[in-house]
């Protein structure tokens, strides 16, 4: 049994997009962020970064203590190699596989969520940035799309954990001022996730803890952006 520390964040989808896929038993825990109960001690000592997802897997390839584990990279890629599902086993396929989940991580991820921040949920609306990271948003979304220009997938003919990494950072792209009708590699590789079965599942999960979420107040988008190295516990 895995339980799955999660929120309905793009970071979030990307852990029971790989549950729903691979069939592993799972029990959702949820962390409702803009609550602050992320700060938790029991979730702190889990994820010490104060962010999901995270996980315990109770049952360990080493059959030891239960395994927790927090970023959602280092949490696809553990579960991969736990089921042996999602990720080539030759060492070329394996690889690239795993450039394009760090690609995501480093790049995709954080220059959209810095997007995402500017643009609705800034305090201040500051045009430079907006358009700076409007733009820098393009820019991937246009190295994704020539990645995709002779692929099903991103890492080749199959779907992988890369996939499951920069899918749910695509789906907001209305929000980060983006048309796919430009990017039509990556848009057919869009439509074709979206089709899935266990896609479907994962964002039906994900639409049953939003219908019970309110708009978050101004107090809570303090608490979501105005951390700093005080709110750290020691």
């Amino acid at each position: 049994m895995i339980d799955l520390y999660y929120w309905t964040t793009p970071n979030g989808h990307k852990i029971t997009l790989f549950l729903e896929e691979s069939g592993l038993a799972y029990e959702i825990k949820p962390i409702n962020i803009g609550k602050g109960e992320q700060f938790a001690d029991a979730f702190l000592s889990i994820a010490p970064n104060n962010r999901i997802p995270a996980i315990v897997d109770h049952a360990p390839a080493d059959g030891g203590a239960p395994l927790s584990l927090f970023e959602s990279g280092a949490i696809l890629l553990y579960l991969a190699d736990k089921t042996q599902q999602f990720i080539p086993a030759d060492l070329r396929g394996r690889n690239t596989t795993l450039q394009w989940l760090f690609w995501q991580m480093g790049g995709l991820g954080p220059m959209a969520g810095q997007n995402h921040h500017f643009s609705a949920g800034a305090p201040e609306k500051l045009p430079y940035a907006i358009d700076r990271y409007v733009r820098e948003t393009g820019r991937l979304y246009g190295v994704l799309n020539k990645q995709l220009a002779d692929r099903a997938f991103i890492a080749g003919a199959d779907y992988t954990i890369a996939d499951m990494a920069c899918y749910p950072w695509i789906v907001p792209h209305e929000k980060q001022s983006q048309n796919l009708d430009d990017f039509p590699h990556l848009q057919r590789w869009f439509e074709a996730i979206k089709a899935r079965p266990a896609t479907q599942r994962a964002y039906a999960i994900a639409d049953q803890y939003k219908k019970n979420a309110a708009a978050p107040t101004a107090e809570e988008l303090k608490l979501l952006y105005g951390q700093s190295a005080s709110t750290v516990k020691a």
